[in-house]
């Protein structure tokens, strides 16, 4: 199982709802720079580089759940 941060895991949890990182943003209270970051680390963990495939990876392979 991959190593994802709490945070990394709600973020991709909101990926696969379809917010966008605007949206993200404003639903953590952080800025979308560091939506930005979140999501950069996230596609190096999983290996992809696209939001549908790192959502795909991290609910098979990065121990995340759809209820948290």
């Amino acid at each position: 199982m991959l190593k994802l941060t709490p945070r990394e895991r709600e973020v991709v949890r909101l990926l696969a709802a379809g917010l966008t990182y605007a949206q993200m943003a404003q639903a953590l209270g952080i800025s979308l720079q560091t939506v930005c970051s979140h999501i950069k680390n996230l596609y190096r963990k999983l290996e992809v580089h696209n939001a549908p495939a790192a959502v795909s990876r991290a609910f098979v392979n990065g121990g995340v759940h759809e209820n948290g």
